[in-house]
């Protein structure tokens, strides 16, 4: 599957736009990371942005959440590698824990968005340009900021040899990167 039709299989199950803005985020943070580790750039930005397909089918529930998206990407074709990425990132669902750099890249990079989204927010133009990597770390010990955030996930980072610092560094260029399209 190209990119064009994982994004209108993405927009079929996906209507909210701040949802569409996170997958968009995750996509462009996993092929950093990719790009990083010397890993296949496609497969991993294809996991991004599709590893919340199933949010609004399973309303939030975490013991159906990814586990439906299963379901609908394996009807599609998509590589198991990327399924299995997806699946684990909700490791609640399925009872199992992660253990692949691939899992490890998709959970924490798909976490980070969401706390640097937070930061950019927090900034007057509510931009993301002109966010720093610092503030993105520091917000990473002030657990009453973007609570929803599991930083614990987010340091799983490390399990990829990414320390934080490198880490966020790499998630915000890729989030600045396509500032225009998450609406930052």
């Amino acid at each position: 599957m190209n990119r064009i039709e994982a994004e209108e299989l993405l927009k079929s199950y996906i209507k909210n736009e701040k949802m569409l803005y996170h997958c968009y985020s995750s996509e462009a943070v996993l092929r950093a990371l990719a790009k990083r580790l010397g890993r296949d750039e496609e497969k991993w930005a294809l996991a991004g942005l599709l590893h919340d397909i199933d949010s609004e089918i399973t309303n939030g529930d975490s013991k159906r959440h990814a586990l439906e998206a299963v379901d609908i990407l394996r009807k599609q074709g998509i590589d198991e590698e990327i399924i299995d990425a997806v699946k684990m990132h909700n490791e609640h669902a399925t009872g199992l824990e992660r253990s692949t750099e691939f899992q490890f890249a998709l959970a924490a990079g798909e976490t980070i968005t969401g706390l640097i989204y937070a930061t950019a927010l927090v900034y007057p133009d509510r931009k993301i340009k002109d966010v720093q990597t610092k503030s993105v770390t520091k917000r990473m010990n002030q657990a009453a900021f973007a609570a929803s955030v599991n930083r614990t996930t987010i340091m799983e980072c490390e399990k990829i040899g990414i320390p934080l610092n490198e880490f966020a560094e790499i998630s915000l260029n890729a989030m600045k990167e396509v500032a225009e399209k998450i609406g930052l």
